[in-house]
């Protein structure tokens, strides 16, 4: 676990801290590992370093993600920097995605 996701984890998701959800960290999902997903809305959170701007890791994460939403999945992710520079920024934008899942779901 990286240093960001380790603080998304203690900060924000551990513990149904975040709108009384379970999310779960490293968790498989179809043939990848999901950094956090929470099963009740079929969320998963990922956590980018900035080896995942380079094209072939990049073009990987396209392929992972269009895999994961024909699912029915939503995936939301944030770079290592968002985290570790503006955790409240990255909750509120959580937050604001489960609201939106609630509402449509």
């Amino acid at each position: 676990m990286t240093k960001a996701e380790a603080c998304l984890w203690k900060y924000a998701l551990k513990g149904r801290r975040l709108n009384g959800l379970q999310f779960r960290r490293q968790r498989p999902v179809l043939h990848y590992i999901a950094d956090f997903m929470c099963q009740e809305l079929k969320l998963i959170i990922e956590v980018d370093g900035w080896t995942h701007t380079l094209g072939e890791v990049a073009d990987n994460d396209a392929k992972r993600q269009k895999d994961l939403e024909e699912a029915g999945f939503v995936v939301i992710r944030f770079c290592d920097d968002e985290v570790l520079q503006d955790i409240n920024g990255v909750i509120r934008a959580i937050e604001d995605r489960i609201n939106q899942l609630k509402i449509e779901g």
